[in-house]
């Protein structure tokens, strides 16, 4: 039987299990990502696709408002989690669904071969006659058995609904995980939590009365409301907590209005959101080869862009998001590796001309796919190969959520 075959075998074996038996929407859904995944390795499936394609959602479905399909996909894991780490240990095919993903995987389970008996061994053991026991010690054995017993249930309870969450974690061996170990490596240094800074952008006025972004011309600072966030950046962070839970690292986040020259110096740095917001990545050094600016003049007088400040043959002089009252369908987002004001310390900008942008650039730096191409652009096999560098993201949006991503330019440091 093929790879495939034998892929498709298990899914059905799954789907015939006693865990997913009768449940004929998580079927659904598992049969949709196998084939998939057979038909177009790697490619990232998006919430709206499973939506509109498995579920037959109208076309106007807005995962950003409607959580069902997050909710089905961690209903999966968890079923997935559970026919593996119980009746089902000899399949020779192990089927994942990673958190933070709708990529469906497959892989060999490596066996070995059972040990042997030795020859010197007795088949059968001897039986000698025991004297009866005193009455007192086979109470208290009982009871004691009773306890060990109930020992051994509680643990392996406990160890069943850990190994649901963990048993398909990424890990070391995994080789495909790899990318992912290389590109975060600056920032998983023992003891040390990277500081995640989001953009919360100036504002002034009140949420009920209608609110506008902060102008330092006409606007008093003791006027600024800084409460508030795009729900790009709110995604991005969630996303970035998967990603850091898969690498078994933990990271601190703190809102742009808040970080300190000590925050720079003191630590390694992931700024999630452009200078046009975060305000305070504008007061560090930056990136020299991608620049956001508002433009001040042309027809797209006002907007932001990222300048592309030495193009190269066949590349555009600045990346626009979709122009201003058109429909959003494309944006551009930078990713630029830097280093930090100290020397032993990285900077990572996440950031979007707009806030869907924002979520691309981080989706794209936690996808084993999308890290493993930029990582053969820059020529990087292992993590001392890697160094500063920025790309510019090109970005499909489809009804608010990004839909599709590729590199539209990219320059490495010397």
């Amino acid at each position: 039987m093929t790879d495939r075959g034998e892929y498709l075998a298990q899914v059905d074996r799954l789907c015939a299990s006693e865990v997913l038996h009768g449940s004929e929407s998580l079927c659904r859904l598992l049969r949709y990502l196998a084939q998939k995944e057979l038909d177009q390795p790697g490619v990232h499936v998006k919430e709206y696709q499973i939506a509109t394609e498995v579920y037959g959602r109208p076309t106007d479905f807005n995962p950003q408002v409607d959580s069902s399909i997050r909710v089905q996909a961690a209903r999966l894991r968890s079923k997935i989690g559970e026919y593996y780490s119980s009746s089902r240990q000899n399949d020779p095919v192990l089927v994942d669904l990673p958190r933070g993903s709708y990529s469906l995987q497959f892989r060999r389970r490596s066996t070995a071969a059972p040990a042997s008996v030795s020859a010197s061994e007795p088949r059968h053991s001897e039986v000698f006659p025991s004297p009866a026991p005193d009455r007192k010690w086979t109470v208290t054995i009982a009871l004691m058995t009773v306890l060990i017993i109930l020992s051994l249930i509680a643990l392996g309870v406990l160890l069943r609904d850990r190994s649901q969450v963990e048993a398909y974690a990424p890990t070391d061996a995994d080789p495909s995980f790899k990318p992912c170990r290389i590109f975060w490596s600056p920032f998983l240094k023992p003891a040390d939590e990277p500081l995640v800074i989001y953009s919360n952008g100036a504002f002034v006025g009140r949420p009920e009365t209608g609110m506008r972004y902060f102008d330092p011309k006409r606007d008093s600072k003791n006027q600024i409301w800084d409460h508030y966030t795009g729900v790009g950046e709110v995604l991005a962070i969630h996303e970035l907590d998967q990603i850091f839970s898969d690498l078994h690292h933990r990271l601190r986040v703190k809102r742009g209005s808040l970080f300190s020259l000590d925050d720079a110096n003191n630590n390694n740095l992931i700024f999630v959101g452009s200078p046009s917001e975060n305000l305070k990545l504008s007061e560090l050094p930056t990136t020299r080869e991608f620049v956001f600016q508002r433009l001040d003049e042309g027809p797209r007088k006002g907007d932001l862009a990222i300048v592309n400040v030495h193009p190269e043959s066949g590349e555009a002089l600045a990346f626009f998001a979709s122009p201003s009252g058109t429909p959003l369908t494309e944006d551009y987002a930078l990713v630029a590796l830097m280093p930090g004001i100290e020397p032993s310390h990285s900077v990572l900008v996440l950031a979007g001309t707009t806030t869907f942008g924002t979520e691309a650039a981080v989706e794209f730096v936690s996808r084993k796919d999308s890290i493993a191409k930029l990582l053969k652009q820059l020529s990087v096999s292992t993590p001392e190969e890697l160094k500063p560098f920025e790309a510019v993201v090109r970005v499909k949006i489809g009804l608010g959520v990004p839909v599709g991503m590729e590199v539209a330019a990219v320059r490495a440091h010397r």
